[in-house]
């Protein structure tokens, strides 16, 4: 029992990771055999002389800048959207078969290229005033997800610190990771799931959920408003136009955003280097350092550098995607072995991760995670 208390206060408080499942073999065995475990003990560097590394410019934020990336996103989404209006039904069907799912793919990057936008106003990076990052439209990243340094309570993608069930198999794999991406998103803002426990019922659409502080809760009112608004919308176009359409050029693309979401948040707190710590070890520093920067290619200007500049951005959020290339190049020399980049591509470390990634185990007092690299021993089913 004093076991599996440590592992559920772990649960309550550590962000995603896991250690190695042993029933490895082939290509996913060599594209793990050269990861290096981050260490576990304290950083020799301080935040401070991380943000002293920092050009003083990338801490600047340019209200136009942020706001023209938000009418180039719109921009084109727009104009794909009025392309698949007004051609697509002119093609003919075997054409059109090709049409659509380029549509969907393509809308869905530009638009969670836009939700990684109302993310940074989340964090006070948008802007250099608070009340432009808080105005609607309501549905941010920051009235979602209220906590912006995730390493200090990570709201998402918690751990197993045990696992009941090793998925062996490609397909249940294949199935676990398709649940996932289709429903991962709606589930964790509606229940929760895969979140940090509370003590009850935690919903993100519940003012009064445990998940927000008294401070917060008109912005999720204001925020619960604007979904009721748009649903409303889209009803009546629904009515209008039929379900097909709207689907067609909503709803489908909603789904490749929602996937979009779960993949990255995934992969960038899922890595088999690194450590995690309960509250006995914690401290921000160290939590701030369990993320991994990702290369998701020509995908990375698309979503604003927010896979590949992550680690920048755990450690000072308020950096705007625009400078935090450039402020990540600054701090790898101070973080040295503490920094991990991890360029496999990032369908490729999906599938990797969701095999190998299952839980975490104490590897010593405090810290968990897989140890080195095909360390069996530290599994302990």
């Amino acid at each position: 029992m004093e076991r599996f208390a440590r592992k559920l206060e772990f649960n309550r408080t550590m962000g995603a990771n896991g250690v190695f499942n042993p029933n490895i073999k082939g290509e996913e065995k060599e594209s793990l055999s050269h990861i290096k475990r981050v260490p576990g003990t304290k950083p020799p560097f301080t935040l401070s002389q991380i943000k002293k590394a920092i050009p003083p410019h990338c801490f600047e934020r340019s209200l136009l800048r942020s706001f023209s990336y938000v009418v180039f996103d719109l921009l084109i989404s727009s104009l794909l959207g009025y392309t698949a209006i007004a051609y697509f039904h002119l093609l003919p069907s075997h054409l059109a078969y090709i049409a659509w799912p380029i549509y969907w793919i393509l809308q869905g990057c530009i638009l969670t290229g836009l939700w990684v936008i109302a993310h940074e106003c989340g964090h006070h990076a948008f802007s250099d005033y608070q009340w432009v990052d808080d105005t609607p439209p309501p549905p941010s990243h920051k009235h979602r997800e209220p906590r912006p340094r995730r390493s200090v309570r990570p709201e998402a993608q918690v751990p197993n610190p045990m696992v009941f069930h090793v998925p062996k198999q490609s397909t249940r794999r294949a199935l676990g990771l398709a649940v996932k991406l289709l429903l991962g998103w709606p589930l964790y803002l509606t229940f929760n799931a895969s979140g940090r426990p509370y003590d009850r019922f935690a919903c993100h659409y519940d003012p009064y959920s445990p998940i927000y502080s008294d401070r917060e809760r008109l912005h999720i009112y204001i925020s619960d408003l604007g979904i009721f608004a748009t649903t409303f919308v889209l009803y009546r176009i629904a009515i209008t136009q039929g379900l097909a359409f709207v689907m067609s050029i909503y709803g489908v693309p909603l789904i490749f955003v929602n996937g979009f979401l779960v993949t990255i948040t995934y992969l960038q707190h899922t890595h088999p280097s690194l450590p995690h710590y309960d509250s006995t070890e914690w401290e921000w520093l160290r939590g701030a350092l369990v993320t991994v920067d990702r290369d998701y290619g020509i995908l990375n200007k698309v979503f604003h550098n927010i896979a590949d500049t992550h680690v920048a951005h755990h450690l000072v959020a308020t950096i705007p995607h625009y400078h935090a290339m450039e402020a990540t190049i600054a701090i790898k020399p101070i973080l040295g072995e503490y920094y991990q980049f991890d360029s496999t591509p990032f369908y490729k470390a999906l599938w990797r991760e969701a095999g190998e990634c299952l839980y975490v185990e104490q590897d010593e007092k405090g810290v968990f995670g897989s140890g080195t690299s095909f360390n069996v021993s530290a599994i302990n089913i």
